[in-house]
């Protein structure tokens, strides 16, 4: 029997109260068990921090990982930057031979092909934090030749258009694995609204929106190495 530790994150005080984040951790694992895990499963941990995924010293990962190593279960986590988003630390687990990984938004990603999404993950967050503080500080600039009113106009339309990117690739997670087995884009449409996953104005999908998420997704890589940005900088 396939046993699993299942792992969440959530980053703040906040988050932990409210439930946000943790309804679409949740969804995902749901998703991979139903659909990807091996059968039969069993689920023999269940463990979350509220807590920086900068910050790799947290005691229910700690012992996550201690009752992995202890009873062979593979560690589960939603989504790699959960586990942490540090290139370092991820490859640091990967290369414990008695800890196996499981991630559930890329079912049948191996070592090597994790290890390039967190290190291009890694990338992306560097590049986009840069270019939104590159962005703001020029509309700043322009703000103060042009006036006030124009500088606030700027900042919330970074503000959206940065927002905008993050979500869409938030939705490449679940997109992704869909086109890279040849799905069509009809298809993909009709899956997300049988998932439940709205559109960002709450919605139904369809073709054409499933292709502005891709277009969205960056620059063209091999499908199965397509970096997956997290829909928050926590």
């Amino acid at each position: 029997m396939r046993q699993y530790v299942i792992y969440t994150r959530v980053s703040t005080k906040d988050q932990g109260r409210s439930g946000l984040g943790l309804e679409a951790q949740q969804r995902d694992i749901k998703l991979f068990l139903n659909n990807y895990s091996e059968v039969p499963w069993e689920i023999v941990g269940e463990y979350q921090d509220v807590q920086s995924g900068g910050d790799d010293d947290r005691p229910q990962l700690r012992t996550a990982l201690e009752q992995c190593r202890r009873v062979g279960a593979e560690l589960l986590v939603a989504k790699l930057d959960r586990l942490s988003r540090k290139v370092s630390f991820i490859a640091q687990l990967m290369d414990d031979p008695k800890l196996r990984l499981r991630v559930a938004t890329m079912p049948q990603a191996d070592k090597f092909q994790l290890h390039i999404y967190a290190a291009l993950a890694e990338q992306e967050r560097d590049f986009i934090s840069a270019r939104t503080k590159a962005a703001l500080k020029a509309a700043k600039a322009r703000g103060k030749a042009l006036g006030g009113l124009r500088d606030a106009t700027m900042k919330r339309n970074v503000a959206i258009q940065h927002k905008a990117a993050l979500e869409a690739a938030r939705l490449l997670q679940v997109i992704a694995p869909m086109r890279d087995a040849g799905k069509t884009l009809a298809s993909i449409a009709d899956a997300l609204d049988n998932m439940q996953i709205a559109t960002s104005r709450g919605g139904k999908w369809t073709a054409k929106q499933v292709s502005r998420v891709i277009g969205r997704g960056g620059p063209a890589i091999p499908p199965s190495l397509s970096p997956r940005a997290p829909d928050d900088k926590s």
